[in-house]
Order: C-alpha cells, then structure tokens, then sequence
C-alpha cells in the first residue's frame, strides 16, 4: 500500500455538532465508515493520500475540525470535549464504527473513546501529556506572537519548540526558513488562515496532562501508533498508554515523522490501520 495510490472521489457532508455548530466533512469510498480526525493545522484534503489507500476498503469521513473550512468557528466555550461531541455527531450521521486520529486529533479521538464506544479506535502521535511530558512554556510567546499580528516570528516558535520538523537543534535562522515556506508555500494562505486555532489545541493539551489513569475505561481495541524521527515526547507517553489502555498495543515504525499520515508516509500509516481493522473488526460489520 505504500505506492503510488489514485486520489480519492470527494463527496461533501455536513452535521450540526452538540451545540449546533456546523461541521463539515469529505468522504470517500464504499465500504464500513471509517471517522478521520486531523491534527493541528492540517485540513480535511490534506488526507488525501492516505484516504485513496483506506478508501479501497472504507468509507473514509476526514472531518474539516471546528475553524476549518465551512465548519464553524471554535467558539467562546472551545475545548476538546467539543471536538469530541463533533467527532461523535459525524460517526451517528455516518454510522461508522471506526476512528483515527492525528496528533491533536489522536488526543481527539482517545477523549471520544472515553464517551463512545467504537469497534477499533487507531491514533498516530496523539498530543497527549503524561505527568507533563508535553512542555508548553513556550506557547504563552506563541501566542502573543500570533496575536500581534507576527505569524511568521510564531510559526518559527511553533515550529522549533514542538520540534515537529526532524532536524534537531538547528539554528533559528533554519527554522525561520522552513516558517517562511511553510506560510508562503502552495498552502501558505490556508496555514495562515487555521493559525489562530493552534493556541486553544495547545491550551487543551496543557490542561489535560494527568497521570493517563483515567484513559483505563477506554473499551475499545486500541493501536498506538508513532514514527521513530518524532519527537519523544510524542512517542515516550505510547508504551504507557499502551500499558494503561485495557486492549490497546503500541508501534512506533522506523524512519516515519510526525507527518506521515498526512504527508510523508500516508500508505506505511494506512496499511497499518487496514491490517489492525481487518484484525479487529470482522468482515461486514
């Protein structure tokens, strides 16, 4: 599954979330329903790869998350639990009995686990803070940066305090570099556009640190998933979530970053989820 894949036929869907926020979905493929929820930044298209490879055997739903798209905006009272009550409204509307999530959107779809029961529950790098794994000290600079109006100064703070990008502890200068591309490249103004949704997601993910206790009354078959050119503090809290999860297992796969699903390894990631969902779900439901 890890070749050249044909792009996916788009259908458009949309469903009043809990509160009545409009979210809006792309779907593909003819099979059992298959819910995708997308990490920060990222927009229901850039899924696209690995939708054409999951869509040979789903009906794959990428979600366009609250500030993205036609779905509305995060509101005043935003927190995960809303994405989670979004999530939900698309899995009834579709009747899908399958999840995955990507980093925000991986701390997404284990919050939903804790309310919904599906039959296979799939994450990759969920932005999930164990005893404070996750240090966001730097994100109150983010934030001011963003909201002067400086998005190239915040996406170089984003982008080298998360160490999303694999180069290390490179200069800033680099990392400015990669911001500058990143905001003025062929997605540059859509980047733009989803950036004032970053500090609430990063807030989000601050406020729920714990002990990862509390995801032991996650019922669902669970798979870890994380890429071995991550940043630790993606990939150290797996194996311990894994051990706290009742049916979960966990695999961090060589030579993968934090973006593959999305963009560097989409069918690596999606012959992965094919193979636990063949393995977990029988055939037909």
């Amino acid at each position: 599954m890890g070749g050249k894949n044909a792009k996916p036929q788009w259908r458009t869907g949309q469903v009043a979330s809990g509160d009545g926020t409009n979210i809006s979905f792309l779907s593909a493929g003819d099979g059992p329903g298959l819910v995708v929820i997308p990490g920060n930044n990222r927009r229901a298209h850039h899924y696209e790869a690995m939708t054409g490879h999951l869509s040979r055997e789903f009906t794959v739903h990428v979600i366009d998350r609250r500030g993205r798209g036609a779905s509305g905006p995060q509101g005043s009272d935003y927190s995960v639990e809303r994405e989670v009550d979004d999530a939900i409204a698309v899995i009834e509307q579709t009747r899908s009995e399958r999840v995955f999530g990507h980093s925000y959107g991986g701390l997404v779809a284990l919050r939903l686990g804790l309310r919904h029961r599906v039959a296979a529950l799939a994450v990759y790098e969920p932005a999930v803070s164990i005893r404070g794994s996750f240090d966001g000290s730097w994100v109150p600079t983010f934030t001011r940066l963003l909201n002067d109006g400086k998005p190239l100064a915040a996406m170089t703070t984003f982008m080298k305090h998360s160490r999303l990008v694999p180069i290390g502890n490179a200069p800033v200068i680099v990392f400015r570099g990669l911001a500058f591309m990143l905001l003025h490249g062929s997605d540059g103004a859509e980047t733009r556009a989803m950036m004032h949704t970053t500090p609430a997601e990063l807030q989000e993910s601050i406020r729920s640190d714990s002990d990862g206790a509390h995801y032991s009354q996650l019922s669902s078959p669970t798979l870890l998933l994380g890429g071995s050119r991550s940043p630790s503090y993606l990939t150290e809290v797996l194996p311990q979530l894994a051990d706290i999860i009742p049916n979960a297992r966990h695999e961090i796969i060589d030579g993968l970053d934090h973006n593959a699903p999305d963009l560097n390894a989409p069918g690596v990631v999606a012959e992965r989820i094919t193979t636990f969902l063949a393995d977990t779900v029988p055939a037909g439901e």
